[in-house]
């Protein structure tokens, strides 16, 4: 397991995520500063805090719970984009290159969450066995 959470890929990308999020957002009309801009900016800000917090905590149990609720937000972003796009509000480019990294932050998450998991039944095997 990665010693600071600066080491995972998935903060790496979920951080990357974040910045192209803002960058789009410039282009989101002034009038929706206060509904669609902020909404996203604040759903994307959580997911790179919330792995960086679980990774903080001191167990598996707690990086899941963490994991999850990173999980929620990118769901939130990708369903925001969807409606960034039906609104045509900002570049379509910026679009899709949130999308993607939206998507490959995803897979990442599910991928840890995963690996957890099997650690997890792996251990409990363990102490049934002796």
């Amino acid at each position: 397991m990665a010693q600071s959470f600066r080491e995972l890929t998935a903060w790496q990308r979920a951080m990357q995520l974040t910045l192209a999020v803002y960058r789009l957002t410039q282009g989101i009309p002034r009038e929706e500063q206060y509904g669609l801009t902020n909404q996203i900016r604040r759903a994307v800000v959580s997911i790179p805090s919330n792995i960086a917090e679980g990774q903080g905590r001191s167990s598996a149990g707690e990086f899941r719970q963490f994991l999850g609720i990173a999980r929620g937000s990118n769901c939130d972003v990708q369903t925001q984009l969807e409606i960034a796009r039906a609104l045509n509000f900002g570049d379509p480019k910026l679009i899709d290159e949130a999308e993607a990294l939206s998507n490959e932050v995803r897979k990442m998450l599910f991928g840890i969450l995963d690996s957890l998991g099997r650690q997890e039944t792996e251990n409990r095997q363990l102490r049934t066995a002796n």
